[in-house]
């Protein structure tokens, strides 16, 4: 499949302020490509310099082969994008804020209402066209501004946090409908998420970003992969009072354990061969006079590989607490 996006030592400053910070990555035809990542890590300022908003204070991007600074309008011609601020006219229809972007681009009015019909079937619209806007559910209007993106037949389609807000419900049904309308229109979608279960369902490859860098590019279950085969989640009770970092230190030097991904209460371990490490971590325990009050066995998920990649979690970044060093101990 061909590259329809390039990037290459792509960095946006703002004065003294890095918002993006020399980042590289492709995206291939038809392919969902995620930016995973807090707010203010530097996911929609990308984005913006992609679909030509910004000019790169250095690196370069290429859409479709067309330079982003050099070929603006070439760019534009290939893109479709849906902002995270929703921005269609709700004193419109739908169908009314369909056209109105088909006619933007230039589409013949027969083009227009064929466009018009595949995208409302695409997004499950039908029958919700001739309704203003401002009388419809936020998901609904959501779809409609989603649908805007595939009108005019994009090679590339930007998403830029495409289900904030949303309830469980309404966000899973517009997953649904960008892979079918990603399929159905043969386009490469690359999206910014902060939602773990979104990047997961998603995407095809995911880059995890945190303070302006891309820290890591694989597919979501390599991700997962990178992190281990076994995760043992537990909560510890001190009886002796030699304190959780005692604890951390002899738990580390069990040879079945790979590292210690989480030094909080509860401690995540990244273990060799699962089966069977739970009656030999309570046995463990009991002998250095620490009592286990919970514990579970799991594989692990993209949130695992967040903490694993970057020191903290999703959570953690967005309510801007500090990373803890100690979170990526390694043996």
């Amino acid at each position: 499949m061909d590259d329809v996006i390039v990037v290459e030592g792509l960095t946006k400053r703002f004065g003294d302020f890095v918002a993006v910070d020399h980042i590289d990555f492709i995206v291939k035809e038809r392919e969902i490509f995620g930016f995973l990542g807090p707010n203010g890590a530097g996911k929609s300022t990308t984005i913006k310099m992609l679909i030509t908003l910004l000019h790169p204070t250095s690196g370069s991007a290429k859409i479709c082969g067309y330079d982003v600074v050099k070929e603006p309008h070439k760019v534009r011609k290939n893109i479709g994008v849906v902002f995270q601020d929703r921005s269609s006219d709700r004193v419109l229809t739908g169908r009314q804020n369909l056209d109105l972007h088909a006619r933007m681009y230039s589409l013949s009015r027969e083009e227009r209402e064929k466009k018009i019909k595949e995208v409302l079937k695409l997004l499950e619209l039908e029958g919700l066209d001739n309704i203003r806007l401002n009388s419809l559910p936020e998901g609904v209007r959501r779809r409609f501004e989603v649908a805007r993106g595939f009108m005019t037949n994009p090679k590339v389609v930007f998403l830029d946090e495409p289900t904030i807000g949303f309830d469980i419900k309404a966000r899973r049904d517009l997953w649904d409908q960008i892979k079918n309308a990603k399929e159905k229109e043969g386009s490469a979608v690359l999206l910014t998420t902060h939602y773990i279960e979104e990047a997961d369902y998603l995407c095809d490859r995911v880059a995890i970003i945190d303070h302006a860098k891309i820290i890591a590019i694989d597919t979501p279950d390599n991700l997962k992969k990178s992190v281990g085969t076994t995760l043992i989640s537990f909560q510890v009770k001190d009886n002796n009072g030699n304190g959780l970092s005692y604890f951390i230190d002899k738990v580390k030097k069990l040879e079945w354990v790979i590292s210690v991904l989480e030094e909080d209460n509860p401690i995540i371990l990244n273990v060799e061969r699962g089966d069977g490490r739970i009656p030999d971590l309570i046995e463990f325990a009991d002998k250095i006079g620490f009592e286990i009050l919970s514990i579970d066995e799991r594989e692990p998920n993209l949130e695992d590989a967040f903490l694993h990649y970057t020191g903290r979690t999703i959570r953690e970044a967005e309510g801007g607490e500090v990373s803890k060093i100690s979170r990526r101990a390694r043996r």
